[in-house]
């Protein structure tokens, strides 16, 4: 556990991600989940899964999640030191490399940086996918119920939130 103000540890540790969230922010859900979990023990495995469930099953972006471990860790000032700190440094240096991004749209060096980002961006993903897996454990209903879903979608045309109403009907009447 780390002694630093929850806030000024929010704004260090979200402001450091913001730099590094290629594929947005669901792809840097391990380092939020090892950050909240293991470093600073803010919230428990069960927890960090249920806001993110949350965050996900609400509507707007996905940095909802970041919202929702600031509010946890430190109510309303969590909650908005997260976001900023989160959203101010990507956007401001989005806003300032995009003239340059654009003007070199034909050029050998982006498209290498480019090609070089997507499996990047396609491993932080699964690895978000496993890491929230993982705060399962040894529950084999949620088990289950995460494999069905993950098949269901992938191999239907069937709406995500479709399955998660179904999942949280399952909750909500005891059998998970």
């Amino acid at each position: 556990m780390n002694d630093r103000d929850p806030l000024i540890s929010l704004a260090v540790e979200f402001f450091i991600i913001s730099f590094v969230a290629f594929g947005g922010l669901n792809a840097m859900l391990p380092e939020m989940h090892r950050q909240a979990v293991d470093v600073y023990g803010w919230m428990s495995d069960a927890e960090f899964r249920n806001l993110f469930a949350l965050a996900q099953a609400a509507p707007g972006p996905n940095a909802m999640i970041v919202t929702l471990i600031g509010w946890h860790v430190a109510g309303i000032p969590g909650a908005l030191v997260s976001t900023l700190t989160v959203l101010i440094p990507s956007s401001t240096l989005a806003y300032v490399v995009s003239g340059t991004w654009q003007r070199f749209s034909e050029a050998r060096w982006r498209k290498a940086i480019q090609a070089g980002l997507i499996p990047v961006t396609v491993g932080l993903v699964c690895s978000s996918a496993l890491i929230i897996t993982s705060t399962i454990g040894e529950n084999w209903r949620l088990l289950a119920i995460t494999a069905a879903t993950t098949l269901i979608v992938m191999r239907t045309k069937l709406h995500p939130l479709i399955a998660l109403g179904c999942a949280g009907l399952l909750g909500y009447v005891g059998l998970l």
